[in-house]
């Protein structure tokens, strides 16, 4: 057996969009079967949050039995670095993540998982998913909802050519100015932009957006993407200025994205 044959893979596991909120979809409609038996057999995490990947194993178990009860789960936390700064900073530094795969190397199949959605995609992990690769685990993205995208499939904006920039600026100046570049390029180039927001601060966010782009602007909002209150509204910022919804109907979270 080769020395590549014996180490274990790295899945990327994604995980329901619900986190946080009180109704949650059923799992198995929002994740194939295929994800959730690939779940259920690993017994090596590294997780965004060792609780909200316990609480998500619960969940896989009531569907497809865990091939190790949750209590016997190893799962290591991504560094409160990560979580603060990121996986990439300006200067290019990158936490070192290899210690983490210990046990790929030694031959265990292992989990990278965050609270919602796809790892490494609006999420951490990205620092993980590249030490694996340059140790020679391969790499498998299993399959299952991913909000940035499926907001561009439903904004009616360019899906040819789009950008996904995190979150915007919280200080008002700062978000102002951001939001108008932003606007000036999709604008200019055509390319939609996506951003994400965290739900108590998304009422903030559509204020300054309907403030500082213009009337012709054109605005897509996707709110609880996978529950049953989802709701996806795209429209100019014009109409929407005609049309602002109350505050306690932004609670969901939320992913935008501008464009022309």
């Amino acid at each position: 057996m080769t020395a590549e044959a014996s180490k274990g893979r790295l899945y990327l596991v994604p995980t329901p969009l619900d986190h946080g909120c009180a109704e949650q979809a059923a799992i198995t409609e929002v994740l194939p079967l295929g994800t959730l038996q690939v779940a259920a057999r690993l017994t090596h995490w590294i997780s965004e949050n060792a609780k909200s990947t316990r609480a998500f194993l619960k969940r896989v178990d009531a569907v497809q039995p865990l091939a190790q009860p949750l209590q016997a789960q190893a799962i290591a936390e991504l560094p409160r670095t990560v979580h603060k700064k990121g996986d990439h900073d300006p200067t290019g530094a990158r936490p070192d993540a290899r210690p983490l795969l210990a046990a790929a190397l030694q031959g265990q199949d292992m989990g990278l998982i965050s609270e919602a959605g796809m790892p490494a995609v609006a999420d951490p992990g990205s620092s993980v998913v590249r030490a694996a690769h340059a140790l020679g685990i391969e790499v498998v993205p299993l399959v299952g909802p991913v909000s940035i995208l499926l907001t561009l499939a439903a904004s009616g904006l360019n899906g040819q050519s789009f950008a996904f920039v995190g979150y915007v600026p919280q200080e008002a100046a700062a978000r102002a100015q951001r939001l108008r570049e932003l606007e000036a390029w999709a604008r200019k180039s055509g390319q939609t932009q996506l951003f994400i927001e965290t739900p108590y601060r998304n009422a903030t966010l559509l204020q300054a957006l309907l403030h500082e782009l213009q009337a012709t602007t054109q605005l897509a909002v996707c709110q609880g993407l996978t529950l049953p209150q989802v709701r996806c509204t795209s429209r100019s910022v014009a109409e929407w200025r005609r049309a602002m919804p109350a505050p306690a109907a932004l609670a969901l979270p939320a992913v935008y994205a501008i464009g022309r």
